[in-house]
């Protein structure tokens, strides 16, 4: 055979055969969530400490009622949390490594609540690391297309724990950023039937904090409940 004749059956050998049928539309959307999701654990598992503002919204399904809230945190992962609200001002959430501090004086003014750090109903230490911590293994996971947080282009994924996994929502949507991977936003719904929105409205990773932030001094005349 010629060199001119075998570069022609090559060339006609590779034209027929048979292409690789495509992915059907669910295992392409399969792809897209676990692909998002191993990116955004990853990119947190990176992550030491977080300065952060916030905006939050809370929906009562029963009352129909609405509050809305913000302020600013800091993290030191894993275990210490400093949430202040600046409205409304005074509201304190503090985890120092063994309790979790919530202080509402706006709401429940004169006292404290003090869980241990291992308390499930307690307000998870890691807020948007609570959705990253074996996520395949915890939640069945789906596509919510996609959106924009501000400013800034995002994939939604939706969370709903599998059976036997504990963990304060019966339902999560996260937005993760397409640029850095974080999540910019999250929705948890309460077994209460509350919904709890919060955005992330700036946020700087792996900078010094403020280690006093995260040590809670009880105030005069408050009282301590522990639960």
């Amino acid at each position: 055979m010629t060199l001119r004749a075998l570069r022609f059956s090559l060339v006609v050998a590779a034209l027929a055969a048979p292409l690789p049928l495509p992915l059907p539309l669910p295992a392409l959307a399969a792809q897209s969530v676990d692909a998002t999701l191993d990116r955004a654990s990853a990119a947190w598992a990176k992550v030491k400490t977080v300065r952060a503002t916030f905006e939050q919204t809370v929906t009562n399904s029963l009352t129909g009622s609405t509050a809305s809230a913000r302020g600013e945190f800091q993290q030191q992962r894993p275990h210490r949390l400093a949430v202040r609200f600046t409205d409304p001002p005074g509201d304190r959430i503090v985890a120092d490594g063994k309790s979790v501090w919530i202080y509402l004086p706006s709401s429940v003014p004169g006292q404290v609540v003090k869980r241990t750090a291992t308390d499930a109903a307690a307000t998870p230490v890691d807020l948007t690391g609570q959705f990253l911590d074996d996520p395949h293994a915890k939640y069945v996971v789906s596509d919510g297309g996609s959106s924009t947080v501000s400013g800034r282009a995002t994939k939604v994924l939706t969370l709903v724990p599998k059976p036997g996994t504990t963990v304060p929502f019966t339902k999560a949507t996260v937005w993760v950023d397409n640029d850095d991977a974080m999540i910019r936003q999250f929705e948890i719904t309460e077994p209460s039937g509350i919904t709890r929105r919060v955005r992330i409205t700036s946020l700087e990773t792996n900078v010094p904090v403020d280690s006093d932030s995260f040590t809670f001094s009880v105030p005069r005349g408050v009282r301590v409940v522990e639960r």
